[in-house]
């Protein structure tokens, strides 16, 4: 059976914020949740649908790969993209919550045991030139990271924590309340199940501490604002001797002096002199690799663009290479002499005596403004 549209399964619009994601998602997750409609196989399908449709929708990439391709665009099968997958609930951000209200996670654990840690991101700023031809970047920066001193077990070396008299090790309690019984997280051990008395020095008992970290990151030809770089296990530190989070690099390109670029494409302005525009000439212009000569025909007018192919962007998917398109602009003479501007005066007289000969494009709008005057008066 072919998948509904994410939006249609959120209920949105396809402008939907990123705000109105979150609240369509709760509101569709508290509805069908497991755990509120018990072996309703009927609301445990709407629920894995709308959260996959979350999970896709409030990822700013995969939303815009889905807005253009649609579900084949966030399909990991398909161009080796990184797609959602349906299987578990784990993960969700609605597990604390429900683990308070029914007792316990999904597995029927306590809530205090082993969680992923969190990802961290990091903004890298190149140049255009390190972003198209590639470049291996040194980033450092201070983040948590496990404790060396107890191997993020926080106690001391040598020592266990104790089981929590008040839930017995189980990390939830039982409250009576008239005719209803309540089990929520042991206030004591905070769901743990047991009590740390003696805490490792280095840490306080957090099993985590400050760390400087230094990491090489390797950056492939072609990346533009925006990318993202995933580097696996480099994130904080899981809780409880968790799995760690992933580093996420999100790259940032500083504007050129020269070149501005439009995906593959780089573009620049090449100014020359009226005399080069009417005779015709050479002149050399740079790419980011290079010199090469630029052929000006003769009579070239202000904003004509010269492609000087495979002098662009390489791509990052693939060999293909953009190009480089230089459109040249008539610089204006300033501070003439005496002498220039009578001959630049001459000059002037002698191109009037040729009229549309010498100035097509302003003889045609001379014309265009005498009609339209015209019809004016009509």
């Amino acid at each position: 059976m072919a998948k509904r549209d994410y939006y249609d399964v959120l209920g949105l619009a396809r402008n939907a914020s990123e705000g109105e994601l979150k609240k369509a998602y709760r509101r569709l997750a508290m509805k069908y949740h497991p755990d509120r409609n018990p072996g309703d196989k009927k609301a445990e399908e709407n629920f894995k649908e709308c959260k996959e449709a979350y999970e896709i929708l409030s990822d700013p990439q995969k939303r815009a790969a889905y807005d253009q391709f649609g579900h084949v665009g966030v399909d990991p099968s398909v161009a080796g993209r990184g797609g959602f997958s349906g299987g578990g609930f784990g993960g969700d951000i609605f597990d604390e919550m429900f683990a308070n209200i029914f007792g316990g996670s999904r597995s029927g654990g306590r809530s205090g045991g082993a969680r992923r840690g969190a990802d961290l991101r990091y903004e890298l700023i190149l140049t255009l030139e390190e972003a198209v031809a590639g470049v291996t970047k040194k980033i450092q920066f201070t983040a948590p990271a496990r404790c060396p001193e107890c191997d993020g077990a926080g106690v001391k070396p040598g020592k266990e924590p104790i089981t929590c008299r008040a839930c017995g090790g189980r990390g939830q309690i039982r409250i009576q309340q008239g005719f209803f019984s309540v089990q929520q997280t042991c206030p004591h051990c905070r769901g743990e199940g047991k009590i740390i008395t003696d805490p490792c020095n280095a840490c306080g008992g957090q099993g985590r501490i400050r760390d400087n970290k230094t990491l090489s990151v390797d950056i492939p030809p072609g990346v533009d604002n925006g990318n993202r770089i995933r580097l696996a296990g480099e994130g904080e530190p899981g809780l409880k001797n968790g799995p760690p989070g992933d580093l996420y690099v999100e790259v940032r390109v500083r504007e050129h002096h020269i070149f501005t670029r439009e995906g593959m494409t780089l573009y620049c302005d090449v100014p020359i002199s009226f005399a080069t525009a009417t005779l015709g000439g050479e002149l050399e212009v740079p790419t980011l690799t290079d010199r090469v000569n630029l052929r000006i025909p003769a009579e070239t007018q202000s904003g004509k663009v010269f492609r000087l192919r495979g002098k662009g962007v390489k791509s990052i998917r693939n060999s293909t290479v953009g190009d480089l398109l230089c459109r040249v602009t008539i610089e204006t003479p300033v501070h003439l002499s005496k002498k220039q501007k009578e001959l630049l005066q001459a000059f002037d007289d002698s191109m009037r005596d040729g009229g549309e000969k010498h100035s097509p494009k302003a003889s045609s709008w001379l014309d265009g403004v005498k009609r339209f005057f015209e019809d004016i008066k009509i």
